[in-house]
């Protein structure tokens, strides 16, 4: 069996998305895969560095032309595949039907927490049915996704859903990874409560709930600190925020890190939160949240907004807290309630690690989602 992976989301694009194929098309053997994805800055040094072959289209954004269909065609024939996993099922799923012409004795589809948006929306949602009437199996990340989107489906196809959640590296991800190198980095004392938020800046991961939270927050553990870690376009907001509310020696912007040092900002903090929440009347939800699941297997507790699928990510109570976006006052109430009990705090991490690494690891996706393949 050799797969084609059709995707716009492959590195160096950043994303949850782009991480989840990656980290899935990493773990296949490599004369088994070969990716035909969108042209990217900075592509072929990456691309010389992978053991299986990338195939880039001239375009930045892979639609369903076709053009794209001719060219996935061809590469699907040359390389001898006769398996198809799509990154994200809309709308490059469409192609499937010219890949079953082709010789694509099986299709798999991935969906996120886009295709909710797809299924809301009258002509998107026929594309979304197309393409779930085309494929052999259509994947969800999160019960919740499942129930969304699978509603606008036919029942035949709904019952083709099957789950495929993101994983972690609970090896990459573990406790004792740098963080005291980060706290130093950072100016924070060995023993400063530390909360991180490492994320996208946009208003969907609830960052400006968390500045706005963070006087509530001083108001009972004087000395926290709260680190953001990430780049997006709510920066200068967020600064903004940071000044007006006088929060300039407790809070910490740092911009974008490098892949590889995030371990050690997870192993830096004593509670992770990232208090997601659902935007644009529904349209936009936070499908599942794969940096909860570093989180947990760095031993950290975690603060979740309850947003789509993020449920999903955590046992309420016990690896950490689930909470309403869109109140301060709840999600301040539960960073201080981890910050004043430390033992607390440090049991709810490793039952978070213990979850993380017995049922969501990368390698257990990897077999289900080859195990769709394989039909």
């Amino acid at each position: 069996m050799r797969t084609l992976i059709l995707t716009n989301d492959f590195p160096t694009r950043q994303g949850g998305i782009e991480t989840f194929v990656k980290a899935l098309t990493d773990r296949f053997p490599a004369d088994e895969v070969v990716v035909y994805t969108a042209r990217m800055p900075g592509d072929a040094e990456l691309d010389a560095t992978l053991p299986y072959p990338v195939v880039r289209d001239r375009a930045r954004t892979l639609l369903p032309t076709p053009r794209v269909g001719r060219e996935v065609v061809r590469v699907f024939r040359e390389h001898g595949c006769d398996t198809v996993l799509v990154g994200s099922s809309v709308p490059l799923g469409l192609l499937a039907p010219a890949l079953r012409a082709a010789g694509a004795r099986r299709v798999v589809a991935m969906t996120h927490g886009h295709e909710v948006w797809w299924s809301r929306l009258p002509g998107a949602r026929q594309a979304l049915r197309k393409v779930a009437a085309s494929v052999d199996v259509l994947t969800y990340v999160s019960g919740w996704c499942h129930d969304a989107i699978g509603s606008a489906l036919r029942p035949a196809d709904r019952a083709r859903m099957r789950p495929l959640s993101p994983g972690v590296d609970v090896d990459q991800f573990r406790p004792g990874e740098g963080g005291a190198a980060v706290r130093a980095r950072l100016g924070l004392g060995p023993t400063a409560p530390v909360v991180l938020c490492a994320a996208r800046l946009v208003p969907r991961k609830g960052q400006d709930m968390l500045v706005r939270a963070w006087p509530r927050v001083l108001e009972q553990v004087p000395d926290a600190h709260l680190v953001l870690v990430g780049r997006g376009p709510a920066a200068g907001s967020l600064a903004k925020d940071v000044a007006r509310l006088g929060l300039d020696a407790s809070v910490t912007l740092v911009g974008p890190v490098p892949w590889d040092d995030i371990p050690g900002f997870f192993d830096a903090a004593d509670v992770f939160a990232g208090p997601s929440r659902t935007r644009l009347g529904g349209l936009e939800p936070e499908a599942f949240g794969i940096v909860f699941l570093e989180a947990a297997a760095c031993g950290k507790p975690i603060v979740v907004g309850r947003s789509g699928g993020t449920p999903d990510t955590l046992e309420d109570g016990e690896t950490g807290f689930l909470v309403d976006p869109r109140s301060t006052e709840e999600i301040a109430a539960r960073i201080v309630e981890l910050l004043r009990d430390p033992e607390r705090a440090r049991a709810m991490g490793a039952a978070g690690r213990e979850r993380a690494a017995n049922g969501w690891t990368w390698d257990e996706a990897t077999a289900k989602v080859r195990g769709y393949l394989a039909g």
